[in-house]
């Protein structure tokens, strides 16, 4: 008899996109493994939050009928979330506080909440995939443009038994980061001041030249990583100079052990990064896999699902429709867990940082809103002050997270009757 293996992919979702990803690629990702000597049982998990686009429920729900023939498709609902809260408070006596810390949507409770049914369902490998990306890698030589489709799946299971976690690569649109034309009211040096004090472990003033140089905004493939040639590397100091990313990670959950919760400050991002620093506090091994997603971030490129492939890329201009607040509303997330994220990474340098933070945006901000017409960035300085007077409750959630965590997974497996 085969030996079989059970894989999860986790989509947390607030756009319909979701469902034409799944609908494109199913047959695909069922093909990646069908020469293994072993069965793979396919569960797709989707968590979608109805207010993010002002979606309907409905909107999520249109999944073609053969991909039930395929894989299993739960889709994890708000009534589900709270019916789960309410298990895990009387089966296995944990807090109410600490099933809203764990449980419920928002981009670390989300993850937490998928890994739980995961969890539930015997998941032995769970792969994060965000509503925005491809299996597929762009490589530029020249002017000419190639794509490469991606055995993503294939490239996870083949080396995940090596490491906790394994990441593979992305390209595409690195962040969300409008190409901004220098004039007579922002200069460079104004929106340098404003680049550092947004800088975090996702960007910087270097990663946002970088990004200024290439016309197009975008990250390219590289090819051995494209072709799957490259050799898998342990990343190193995860959680210093490493961090994973949220989407293209799985994680095995044949090492539950050493798999932490995610955590974001309140309505801040960050829920990889903290991710990150979890798995440094529990000596966890990180596994970059030659493997790509092409991530589109704005959605302008979903043609690549039906296979077609632009010979060109071009940028994402201010003027394009909702870029400026999309770009707004990711600075505030930005904002909100940096204080958290350099009272873990440089607690002694801590209050250095968040006072040239403060001064750098207060210098470029004034600036900076006359290349938006929509936006008003001020609110960032309001939230650097929030956040940093709640840094240490935000420390103390982000420790106990993992507590309630790690204390949930064993009673749920010490107890037979937990699926």
């Amino acid at each position: 008899m085969k030996k079989e293996i059970n894989f999860g992919i986790g989509f947390i979702t607030g756009r319909p996109n979701i469902c034409h990803i799944i609908n494109n690629y199913y047959k695909y990702l069922v093909d990646q493994v069908a020469d293994l000597d072993y069965k793979v049982n396919f569960t797709v998990f989707i968590l979608y939050d109805l207010t993010y686009q002002f979606t309907t429920r409905i909107d999520f729900y249109g999944i073609l009928p053969e991909v039930y023939k395929n894989m299993d498709i739960k889709y994890i609902t708000p009534e589900g979330i709270d019916e789960e809260k309410k298990k895990i408070i009387s089966k296995y006596d944990v807090a109410p506080a600490d099933a809203d810390l764990l449980l419920g949507k928002g981009y670390a409770k989300a993850r937490n909440t998928i890994m739980y049914y995961a969890l539930k369902r015997k998941i032995d490998y769970l792969l994060f995939w965000d509503d925005d990306e491809y299996p597929l890698a762009s490589v530029k030589e020249g002017k000419d443009l190639e794509w490469i489709k991606q055995t993503n799946i294939l490239e996870h299971i083949k080396h995940i038994e090596k490491a906790e976690v394994t990441m593979g690569y992305r390209c595409g649109f690195m962040n969300p980061i409008p190409y901004i034309e220098y004039d007579e009211n922002i200069q460079e040096e104004d929106y340098k001041k404003f680049i550092d004090g947004l800088e975090n472990e996702v960007i910087n003033w270097d990663k946002a030249q970088a990004a200024r140089k290439d016309t197009s905004s975008m990250a390219y493939a590289e090819r051995d990583i494209a072709e799957h040639t490259r050799k898998p590397e342990y990343l190193p100091e995860i959680g210093k100079k490493s961090f994973v990313l949220g989407s293209g990670i799985c994680l095995n959950m044949r090492h539950l052990e050493k798999i932490p919760a995610f955590y974001n400050p309140p309505g801040a991002r960050g829920e990889d990064t903290f991710f990150s620093c979890a798995l440094a506090m529990k000596d966890a091994k990180v596994l970059r896999v030659p493997t790509y997603h092409f991530h589109d971030c704005f959605l302008k490129f979903t043609g690549l699902m039906k296979d077609k492939f632009p010979k060109v890329l071009r940028r994402i201009a201010l003027d394009d429709t909702g870029i400026e607040q999309r770009f707004l509303k990711t600075t505030i997330g930005w904002t909100k867990y940096k204080p958290l994220l350099y009272y873990i990474t440089e607690n002694k340098d801590y209050k250095k940082i968040i006072a040239d933070t403060k001064q750098n945006l207060e210098d470029s901000i004034p600036k900076i809103n006359t290349a938006f017409e929509t936006c008003d960035f001020g609110c960032l300085l309001t939230e650097l002050e929030d956040y940093d007077k709640n840094v240490k409750k935000h420390y103390k959630e982000f420790l106990r997270a993992t507590e309630v965590w790690d204390e949930l997974k064993i009673k749920m497996v010490e107890d037979e009757r937990y699926n």
